[in-house]
């Protein structure tokens, strides 16, 4: 739906075809947007990752973010995780078929992102 503010005869202003419900971006970013989901996405594309190494490609995120972004993602079927009969046990991570439907728009956003100017990229301390 488009909404549309109108403005009627006395001046007041209403919303028509109001969104009554979340929107398909809102959605989308509900399941993508969280911090470091889009990484963790991007990392386990070419492939199974074991988790530390995982960890390690993500810099700045905690382990127990990551967990915990890898259990959402887990849940929503964009990410199948696979314990390894292995000693020590191995527990990697790859992207589902559902999972890889995001991979467009979020290279599509890695670009949009390295060609925004420096004052918005500059980290604030």
């Amino acid at each position: 739906m488009d909404a549309k503010i109108e403005v009627d005869g006395a001046g007041r202003r209403s919303a028509a075809n109001a969104c009554t419900e979340p929107c398909a971006i809102e959605r989308g970013m509900r399941i993508i947007g969280g911090k470091w989901t889009g990484s963790i996405l991007w990392h386990v594309k070419d492939g199974p990752v074991r988790f530390n190494d995982l960890a390690r490609m993500i810099g700045g995120a905690s382990k127990k973010m990551i967990t915990e972004r890898l259990r959402q993602l887990e849940d929503q079927g964009l990410v199948r995780r696979e314990v390894c009969d292995t000693a020590p046990i191995t527990v990697v991570y790859e992207i589902t078929d559902f999972g890889r439907t995001a991979l467009g728009f979020l290279d599509e956003l890695r670009k949009w992102s390295e060609g925004l100017p420096k004052s918005l990229t500059a980290e604030k301390r």
